[in-house]
C-alpha cells in the first residue's frame, strides 16, 4: 500500500505574511493524521500545498521517497496522492455511476471507446462501482446527482477520488455544512476506510477529530505547536490555550 509522506521546513508566504511557518510532518503508510487549528491558522494553505495548487516558497515534500516538491497537481494525482472534496466536474444531471466513470475516465486520460455507451465499458463501470460501494453510495448509484442531499454529495465527491486507487487521501473539511446525522455517517465511512489508504484530514469538528484520528497536529499561525495521540493533544496545555475562546476540545 505505502503512502507515507515527508513534509520538511515547508514556508509559504504572503508578502510579510508566513501563511505556513517552516512545517514539518511526516505520515506513515496507513495514518490518519489530523490537521486542527484555529481559523487563519494556515491549515487550507498547508493542504493546498501538498496537493500542489501553491508552490512552496521553501522548503520539500516527499511522497513514498520521492521528492514531489516542484509537481503539478495532476502529476501528484498520477502519483496516487489525491485531493478530495475540491472536485468540481460533477455532472448534475448525470447519475452518481455516470459521474464515478468519467472520472474513472478523465484519471486514465484517455477516452476508451467514447462512441460506446459509457456504462457499457466494464473498464469504466466496475471500478466505478467498487468506489461508489467504499463510499457508501451503492444504493444511490443509479439516483441522478441533482436528488442528492449535500452529505451525499461530499460521499460522491469522495467515490470519484477513490476510483483512482490513491495511496493517500488529502481530506479538507469533509463535514462542512453537515447536519450532525450526515457527519455520523461520514466519520463511520473514514473508519471505514482507515489501513486501506493513507490520510491527512483538516476538519474543524472536533468530535469527528478525536474519534477518527491516529495522530494529531495543531497548527497556530502557521506554526505547528503540538503533535501527538488524540490523548496527549486533548491534555496539552499550550494547545487547550490555543483554542480558549474559539473551540473546545472534547473531553
Amino acid at each position: 500500500m505505502s503512502g507515507t509522506l515527508q513534509i520538511n521546513q515547508l514556508v509559504k508566504r504572503y508578502g510579510g505574511l508566513l501563511a505556513t511557518d517552516h512545517v514539518s510532518l511526516s505520515l506513515a503508510a496507513g495514518e490518519l493524521h489530523a490537521i486542527i487549528g484555529p481559523n487563519g491558522a494556515g491549515k487550507t494553505t498547508l493542504i493546498g500545498q501538498l496537493g500542489g495548487e501553491f508552490p512552496a516558497d521553501t522548503g520539500s515534500v516527499t511522497f513514498d521517497g520521492v521528492d514531489i516538491t516542484t509537481l503539478k497537481p495532476a502529476q501528484r494525482a498520477l502519483r496516487g496522492l489525491a485531493r478530495s472534496y475540491q472536485i468540481t466536474s460533477v455532472f448534475p444531471e448525470f447519475s452518481v455511476l455516470e459521474n464515478v466513470a468519467l472520472a474513472m475516465q478523465a484519471h486514465c486520460g484517455h477516452s476508451f471507446g467514447f462512441w460506446k455507451p459509457m456504462l457499457r465499458q466494464p473498464e469504466l463501470v466496475e471500478p466505478a462501482l467498487l468506489a461508489i460501494e467504499q463510499a457508501g453510495l451503492t444504493h444511490r448509484a443509479r439516483t441522478p446527482v441533482s436528488e442528492l442531499a449535500h452529505g451525499e454529495r461530499r460521499q460522491l465527491e469522495l467515490a470519484m477520488v477513490l476510483v483512482a486507487q490513491p495511496r493517500l487521501l488529502l481530506l479538507d473539511e469533509p463535514m462542512a455544512g453537515m447536519s450532525h446525522q450526515e457527519s455520523g455517517k461520514v466519520v463511520q465511512l473514514l473508519q471505514s476506510l482507515k489501513g486501506r489508504y493513507t490520510m491527512l484530514l483538516v476538519e474543524h469538528d472536533m468530535d469527528a477529530v478525536f474519534a477518527l484520528a491516529d495522530r494529531i497536529s495543531v497548527l497556530v499561525y502557521g506554526r505547528i505547536i503540538a503533535s501527538g495521540t488524540p490523548e496527549e493533544i486533548r491534555a496539552n496545555e499550550e494547545v487547550r490555550t490555543a483554542y480558549l475562546g474559539d473551540e473546545v476540545l472534547p473531553v
